[in-house]
């Protein structure tokens, strides 16, 4: 077994022993994950580098990683379900998404049990370090991987860090963009101060034209005066809103950042399998569960076909992959940054869907899955996904092809759910124009929260893999039934609702295969040889004459609706980049409460109109929750849950009005 130890550092009672239903009380392990791989193995040779790394004086690999685990107090009291969460960004944050915790993006500890939902339906739930370049702390969890031992191996190569600044900034720091507790990841800092090689590119857009700045303009510095400094990069007169600059340059170590996917695959199969775990005897499944960055970390995971153990053996026996779209990400090649997310990039190579499927320009067949395909190793997965994967001009791609949009039947094993009129994370209360991570938003943001669809899609994954019970059919757009639309045409249904600001068209995401520059002198062989300038074809959900999306699963406050919900919404003028997509975040444009708020100009029924009062709009949102419940597409307690978010929605758009 590849994790040779488990170091515990900390156990103890969870949320002073609190009682979670008939489970009763949980313990809380912290510990750390030791780990040694065999390189010449061939379910470990898809990991880029490895083979680079200091081995053992028994040929293997080792490196270490955190991992919290929480866990009945009574063993049979249990659900017999293993839950392991890739962390983002080295959080934990499956509790907020599951649990309905707080939303709080201040970097803690703590695990606030929410609603106990996890606990009281007995899950046993770990998270596994698997980021090479998070901070490691109480916060936040993460792995120490191993390193090319040889700096000739990699010496006069180079990585690319994008980055588009919201405002004018005199400098950047040589990480992701993220700010605050999710970001501030360990920099990367060059190997040489005065790096002769090192470039500066400027672009307007995702595929504009790159101009080269000069170097004598720039160099690897902070401050207003320039002051050296190697985990930042300065620009004389500074980097301006709203434009795309590339950074190319060589880095002063070379992580093997695929350890992370080493790490999730063995941590799993320990927990379920390994008699020495603590969870021995406790759990008989095991389901991977990732949230976007984590979603795109677990396809990379099958694409590469790590579900397979270095014994043959199955990993995982389920996976929920959320907000994930059609995407990848730098999860697995030299000079990897995990957290990076532009457009495009690694993140967005074909294949995107299960199935194999063609790819414009080259002609080769392949499909995310092909690995496992028709292997005992491929689990059973459920992606849940929401509008603004498909406004980005990816998630359509995963099951359609990308030149025609003709559907692509899902593998059996594989069930696909949109969530309907949804924005990338959950929606909150009050209505806001800007994010903690600096964004502004033409509109107000997505409000609509879709959590308790999202349980349900857990339970149901649940009992597909302990029990064998069928899950209910996959939702989301289709051109066979005509659900599946031109973002353009969905547009043009929207223009005639005031107060909604369109993003341009011309700048709207649209994927095609790609040259990634110097990388493909890393031994990158899944990059096309003659990438093509054809774009692909994005589609999303069409819309019902409210603007609400017709495909998928409608959570009950958009099947009966206060506003317009969008998965798009553009920047703020003010942030530069006019027109383009904030990639993560939808819209809401309330409907008036009354005929005379807003004019004749809205041809929308106004609240007053379609509802005769706050409890009849309750009553009927009861009646849509019930209707899912049959449908299995919510869990009966959730029903009470749904009438809470409503109410708090119902208040907010119709106070002042």
């Amino acid at each position: 077994m590849p994790v040779t130890r488990l170091e515990i550092i900390a156990r103890g009672p969870y949320e002073d022993a609190k009682e979670f239903g008939a489970i009763g009380a949980y313990e809380r392990i912290d510990a750390i994950a030791h780990y040694a791989v065999d390189p010449a193995v061939a379910e470990n040779q898809a990991i880029a580098d490895l083979a680079l790394a200091p081995r053992d004086e028994t040929g293997l690999v080792r490196f270490s990683g955190d991992v919290t685990l929480l866990m009945p107090c009574d063993a049979e009291a249990g659900n017999r379900a293993l839950l392991v969460e890739v962390p983002n960004r080295g959080h934990r944050i499956a509790l907020r998404q599951l649990n309905r915790a707080p939303i709080d993006l201040v970097a803690t500890g703590n695990l606030h049990s929410g609603d106990g939902f996890l606990f009281r339906h007995g899950y046993t739930v770990a998270w596994c370090g698997w980021q090479w370049d998070v901070p490691r702390s109480d916060k936040r969890i993460g792995l120490e991987p191993p390193c090319v031992e040889d700096d000739a191996a990699v010496a006069g190569q180079q990585m690319q860090m994008r980055f588009q600044p919201n405002a004018r900034v005199v400098d950047v720091v040589l990480t992701d963009q993220h700010v605050g507790a999710v970001g501030a990841h360990q920099p990367i800092p060059p190997a040489a101060l005065n790096d002769p090689d090192a470039r500066l590119t400027v672009r307007d857009g995702m595929y504009g034209e790159a101009t080269l700045i000069p170097r004598e303009q720039w160099r690897f510095a902070r401050g207003e005066n320039g002051d050296p400094d190697l985990e930042h990069v300065w620009l004389q007169g500074g980097f301006e809103a709203g434009r795309i600059y590339d950074l190319y340059y060589q880095p002063a170590r070379c992580p093997v950042a695929g350890a992370g996917m080493l790490a999730v695959r063995d941590l799993g199969a320990f927990l379920r399998d390994d008699e020495s775990a603590p969870t021995a005897g406790r759990v008989d499944v095991a389901i991977a569960e990732g949230i976007s960055q984590c979603g795109r970390f677990l396809r990379t995971f099958l694409h590469f076909g790590m579900n397979r153990t270095e014994t043959g053996a199955r990993a995982y026996d389920g996976m929920l992959i959320h907000v994930a779209g059609g995407r990848r990400g730098e999860f697995n090649h030299r000079f990897s940054q995990p957290s990076v997310q532009p457009t495009p990039s690694f993140g967005h190579l074909f294949p995107y869907a299960d199935q194999g499927q063609i790819e414009p320009g080259t002609g080769r067949k392949a499909g995310l899955l092909d690995r496992l395909r028709d292997t005992p190793c491929a689990p059973k997965i459920f992606y849940t996904d929401t509008s603004s994967e498909y406004w980005r001009g990816d998630a359509g791609l995963a099951h359609a092809d990308p030149r025609t949009g003709d559907d692509i039947v899902l593998p059996e094993n594989v069930r696909r759910y949109l969530f309907a009129s949804t924005q990338h994370g959950p929606g909150t209360l009050p209505l806001n124009h800007s994010s903690p991570f600096g964004n502004r938003g033409a509109n107000a943001f997505n409000i609509v929260d879709y959590r308790p669809l999202y349980r349900a899609a857990l339970s149901s994954l649940t009992e597909w893999v302990r029990d064998n019970r069928a899950p209910p059919p996959s939702r989301y757009p289709l051109k066979a039934d005509g659900t599946a639309v031109s973002r353009e045409s969905v547009m043009q249904r929207l223009e005639s609702i005031p107060e909604l600001t369109l993003p341009s068209v011309e700048a709207l995401p649209r994927l095609r295969a790609l040259d990634l520059g110097p990388h493909a002198a890393q031994g990158i062989a899944e990059l096309p040889a003659v990438p093509s300038d054809e774009t692909y074809l994005s589609l999303v959900a069409s819309v019902d004459d409210d603007g609400n999306e017709n495909a998928g699963i409608r959570t009950p406050e958009v099947a009966v609706p206060l506003g317009t919900y969008t998965g798009f919404n553009p920047r703020h003028p003010d942030t530069g980049g006019a027109g383009q997509l904030l990639e993560y975040l939808g819209s809401t444009v309330p409907f008036a409460h009354h005929d005379v708020t807003r004019g004749k100009e809205d041809a929308r029924a106004p609240i007053a109109a379609r509802y005769r009062s706050r409890a009849e709009y309750l009553e009927r949102v009861a009646d849509a929750a019930a209707a899912l419940v049959v449908e299995r597409y919510l869990l009966e307690e959730d029903v009470s849950t749904c009438v809470e978010i409503a109410s708090e929605r119902y208040d907010a758009l119709t106070s002042g009005q």
